[in-house]
């Protein structure tokens, strides 16, 4: 059985226990898991800090451990499935269950309840918090500092609306592989603005591309697709994406990008996909 190895926690020497006897390897084991303590940790393709990025593991995530090796842990994403190496540093013990999510765009933790104490971060939108102490409208964070409470909405409160969201990181950086407010992808983009809005969503444009149902006429919240690239449709004219045309997150009219990817070798769009 051929299996994703985007998403599979196996490699010839070694699998997750939960894939013995679907998956061939010499030996199996279960997965340590622990948490994300920096804003963002790179999760590479190989245990080497200049390999390269393919996604990203936010501040608060669960990362399975399967493997410690060249001071990088091998193991699996929870919240987006994704498999590869994360510096053991950027990693520590598993936390307690977070009680609530990082809402604003980007915010920073405090050493003291005190906005003129040292800063730490930013952190991103869909952190993931787990609160321990309060003092006026600061919340002391596990594995972090203080944060202003109206930064952070409780675990089960969403937005209503994945283009607002979306709209949100308009001119952020873009970054290959990232997921947060300081730089991401065009398929980061669409997975933190579905994650907001309490929606699962996988993390490449591939399996994106299986999400909803055939869009037969275009309207907001419509995704387009293209080989290896996706936008989201901010009316029937206009789209939002994280491009390397731009280098950031960008509005630009669906036929000048039509034409524009099109001149780049890449084709026209796959698939237009409706997700409700």
């Amino acid at each position: 059985m051929s299996h994703d190895p985007r998403i599979t926690l196996a490699r010839p020497a070694l699998a997750a226990r939960s894939l013995e006897g679907v998956t061939a390897a010499a030996a199996y084991a279960d997965p340590r898991p622990m948490t994300a303590v920096v804003p963002a940790a790179p999760l590479r393709a190989a245990p080497d800090a200049d390999a390269e990025q393919v996604d990203q593991v936010l501040f608060g995530e669960t990362f399975e451990v399967l493997e410690e090796t060249q001071g990088f842990c091998w193991g699996q994403a929870r919240r987006d499935g994704y498999v590869g190496y994360v510096a053991r540093a950027d990693l520590g013990a598993l936390a307690p269950a977070p009680t609530h999510r990082v809402s604003a765009i980007r915010t920073y933790a405090f050493k003291e309840a005190s906005i003129k104490s040292p800063a730490l971060g930013p952190y991103s939108l869909g952190g993931l918090i787990a609160v321990e102490a309060r003092d006026g409208r600061f919340v002391k964070v596990v594995n972090s500092g203080w944060f202003v409470e109206a930064h952070l909405s409780p675990i089960g409160v969403f937005e209503g609306d994945v283009v607002a969201v979306a709209e949100r990181y308009l001119g952020a950086p873009y970054l290959w592989g990232g997921r947060e407010s300081l730089g991401l992808d065009c398929s980061g983009l669409v997975q933190q603005a579905l994650l907001a809005c309490g929606r699962a969503c996988p993390r490449d444009t591939d399996q994106q591309a299986l999400m909803g149902r055939p869009a037969e006429t275009l309207a907001r919240g419509d995704l387009v697709f293209w080989r290896g690239h996706v936008a989201i449709l901010l009316d029937d004219r206009r789209i939002l994406h994280a491009n390397a045309h731009h280098m950031a997150v960008a509005i630009e009219p669906l036929a000048e990008a039509v034409a524009r990817i099109g001149a780049t070798g890449t084709g026209q769009p796959t698939a237009y996909r409706r997700l409700v």
